[in-house]
């Protein structure tokens, strides 16, 4: 095992990002994934660890005075990971881990979208992981500034709901909770 080893789970997913509530009407159908991030924490030890993915691909259509219209749909590279390390990069890859060799990208669609006031929301939509599929709820925060939206997030995902880490890697080294981070900046329409 190496101590060095800095796996996270499943994002993802993610990994939404949908939602806001401003006075007056807008419409957000564009993400720009240059501008947006994705990242995630864990435990490793008793050591807080960081990564991010590098490449991802969203869909997303916000209309503030529809929200029953509302869709956001994530797609992952997991090969993009960055946990810190060339040697964790590559452990990850690993069927213990993401699998990528069968399962290249992890991906959240969502279901709906829960107006919780203040420009803040509750999105539910599904979780894909090592072909295994989740539920999931994900508040987001809309900040706009001028004519863009940026939608921040998080979610917490536990690697044992996705079978990630499995093998020597279940011992609890690493932290079955995995804090998944997003910034999604969208402009408006």
């Amino acid at each position: 095992m190496n101590p060095r080893f800095s796996p996270p789970s499943a994002l993802v997913a993610a990994l939404a990002f949908a939602g806001l509530s401003c006075v007056e009407a807008a419409e957000y159908t564009q993400v720009n994934a240059t501008a947006s991030t994705i990242s995630f924490t864990y435990k490793q030890f008793t050591s807080r660890a960081y990564g991010t993915f590098g490449r991802f691909q969203a869909t997303l259509y916000f209309d503030t005075q529809n929200l029953a219209a509302a869709h956001a749909a994530l797609s992952i590279d997991l090969d993009s990971i960055d946990a810190g390390s060339s040697d964790a990069n590559e452990e990850l890859q690993k069927p213990a881990w993401f699998d990528t060799a069968s399962f290249p990208v992890a991906t959240f669609e969502s279901s709906s979208v829960q107006a919780l006031g203040d420009d803040r929301y509750l999105i539910t939509g599904q979780l894909t992981l090592r072909g295994l599929t989740r539920v999931v709820q994900v508040p987001v925060q809309l900040k706009a500034d001028d004519a863009i939206g940026i939608f921040d997030g998080q979610l917490t995902v536990k690697r044992s709901d996705f079978n990630i880490g499995e093998g020597e890697w279940a011992d609890g080294v690493v932290s079955n909770d995995i804090n998944i981070r997003f910034r999604m900046v969208a402009p408006q329409q």
